[in-house]
């Protein structure tokens, strides 16, 4: 019944269709193609060979962020032509080489209580984000999670090219949005097919489902097992590793400066400005209990790279008691050898939570909102659980601590809990291995919807992010031969 930030985001903007109006524009804007036809989905597509692919690209929280570059590099990697970006993003899709427009966390903004406050800037943020994408003249815009602000830049953009009398772009979302969660929610899909070209799945059961509604749509695997590639050699089959990132203890320990015999909790705050505020004191106040239970207790806290989130978690843990080492503007590699030192982990829902599993890291998740939105929250969803694992298998196997539940003396808990039950711990582990075989992408699948492995010579290198990219390149008629 609750929520799962890997991709169902109950309220991240949270019934904010009836808080932030779409935008509107008038005809100040210029034609950006010499197109005489009105409709969906034409843009600027078809081009010469040499012609720079422009794509517009918009991530609003740092788990996009990631989603993002990784799928700018497989663009590049598999486009015939030269590409050009332009959009919103954070610190790694500039890595590949965008400008962002603004600071992607201006619009990083989960919950109706929450986003109040925010509404003047974000209602700014986009409309600034569709003048820029008229500006432009993309040959397809592609925005990444966030539903709440990517939606309505989508419609707006939908508006701007009708209000002109041209055909617009393609429009592609990566990242569903998780419909299937919420009372009613599918009835809110009749809309979402005249504002989308195309849908890029994470889940495998959501292709199916938005396609019978109208919606075009493919499944191109969970983001979060690209991880894994970074731990294998060259050419090598992840799945034979079972999707375990496998990291040295004891080396991890000795990078860190760690004692022999600590016990080291893994601290994951969350991305976004609000939850690092209302989760680190409860994270604190467990930490405290713990440490009378359990000598050298040390805390590692990887955090997003976001200037904000880092310095957020940095003036916070310095009053800490327990000791902790803080790693700022953490890389992926940094997370998972902080992984790999951890007894257990305690993380606020989100991406992380598969993140640990596929470092087998014991879990404990937790996670508070504004009681408001814990409220419309418990009334409107369908689930019973909060991570993804858990509503996968439809089974508690990580253990939750969820709103009014969600004290230090909870947390304190279920830590002891996992800490000292061999049976939790190797439950999880099995855990970890089933889901994450359920989130790779069906080759056959990946076949069809791509039509080929383009310049991809090993079917073992064919990530996630290469099959929303080759897909991208096929909405596009791009010959990727």
């Amino acid at each position: 019944m609750w929520r799962c930030c890997e991709n169902f985001s109950p309220l991240k903007y949270a019934l904010s269709s009836t808080l932030l109006p779409c935008c509107r524009f008038s005809s100040h804007f210029k034609a950006p193609f010499s197109s005489h036809c009105h409709g969906k989905g034409g843009g600027a597509a078809a081009g010469a060979r040499n012609e720079k692919l422009r794509v517009f690209i918009v991530a609003g929280e740092p788990s996009g962020d990631l989603i993002g570059s990784r799928l700018m590099a497989s663009l590049r990697r598999l486009s015939p032509r030269p590409l050009q970006f332009a959009g919103v993003g954070g610190n790694l899709m500039k890595r590949e080489g965008l400008v962002s427009e603004f600071p992607m966390e201006d619009i990083a903004v989960m919950g109706v209580a929450e986003l109040l406050p925010h509404l003047v800037r974000i209602w700014v943020r986009l409309r600034q984000t569709v003048t820029a994408v008229m500006d432009f003249r993309p040959h397809v815009v592609v925005t990444v999670d966030a539903k709440g602000f990517s939606f309505r830049v989508l419609r707006s953009i939908t508006d701007a090219y009708r209000r002109l009398g041209v055909s617009r772009p393609p429009l592609v979302h990566y990242v569903a949005p998780s419909s299937w969660a919420w009372k009613g929610g599918e009835n809110k899909l009749k809309n979402l097919a005249d504002t989308l070209d195309h849908l890029l799945c994470i889940l495998p059961f959501e292709a199916a489902l938005f396609k019978a509604h109208g919606i075009k749509a493919t499944y191109v695997g969970h983001p979060v097992l690209e991880d894994a590639f970074t731990s294998v050699a060259t050419g090598e089959n992840p799945a034979h590793c079972r999707w375990w990132i496998k990291g040295s203890k004891s080396c991890s320990r000795q990078d860190f400066g760690l004692q022999s015999g600590s016990t080291v909790v893994c601290v994951l705050p969350g991305s976004r400005a609000q939850e690092v505020k209302r989760m680190l004191p409860l994270f604190e106040s467990a930490l405290d209990l713990l440490a009378d239970k359990v000598p050298m207790l040390t805390a590692i806290i990887p955090t997003a790279p976001s200037h904000v989130i880092t310095d957020a978690v940095t003036e916070a843990v310095k009053s800490w008691k327990t000791p902790n080492i803080l790693l700022p503007y953490a890389s992926e590699k940094d997370k998972y050898s902080a992984f790999a030192a951890s007894d257990v982990s305690l993380c606020t829902s989100g991406t992380a939570v598969l993140q640990l599993q596929m470092a087998r890291v014991p879990t404990v998740v937790a996670y508070r909102a504004h009681p408001l939105t814990e409220w419309l929250i418990k009334s409107r969803t369908k689930l019973h659980y909060i991570s993804l694992p858990n509503i996968l298998l439809d089974s508690p196997v990580i253990p939750e601590a969820l709103f009014a539940d969600c004290t230090p003396q909870r947390l304190f808990t279920l830590l002891c809990q996992v800490l000292e039950d061999s049976e939790v711990k190797e439950q999880q582990a099995k855990a970890a291995e089933q889901v994450l075989s359920m989130l790779v992408p069906p080759q056959q699948s990946v076949l069809e919807s791509t039509g080929s492995l383009c310049s991809v010579e090993n079917v073992f290198d064919w990530r996630p992010s290469m099959a929303a990219a080759s897909t991208i390149l096929t909405l596009l008629q791009i010959d990727k031969t």
